[in-house]
């Protein structure tokens, strides 16, 4: 099932602070990662996931370094930082207080108000 990409928008920077609280990635890592872990939900493509990248270094939530792979290319690595990990917080809060309230009308709970 294809997903709205305007119920995307807002959590697509949320998406990307998770992945790399857990390792540092370079570009393709990312979109692969986010594909397999969401069953196929999320499948981003480069044209918004460069820009996202761009605006959450601007933001100096991320940094980038380069990195030469195996095969003897350069890899442009992203990580977040401590600024970073505050964000994530936020937004992991602000998301279980959207979904929860989600939960409440779009589940049984508008019956019960």
């Amino acid at each position: 099932m294809k997903i709205d990409k305007e119920l995307m928008k807002g959590s697509t920077a949320v998406l990307i602070l998770k992945l790399l609280e857990r390792e540092d990635m370079y570009g393709y890592m990312i979109v692969q990662k986010l594909r397999v872990c969401s069953d196929e939900i999320f499948d981003m493509k480069e044209g918004t996931l460069y820009p996202m990248l761009h605006n959450l270094e601007k933001a100096g939530v991320i940094e980038s370094y380069w990195c030469d792979s195996d095969e003897g290319r350069r890899r442009k690595y992203y990580k977040m930082n401590s600024k970073g990990k505050e964000m994530l917080k936020r937004k992991q809060e602000e998301w279980n207080i959207f979904s929860k309230a989600m939960d409440s009308i779009l589940g049984d709970g508008l019956n019960e108000h």
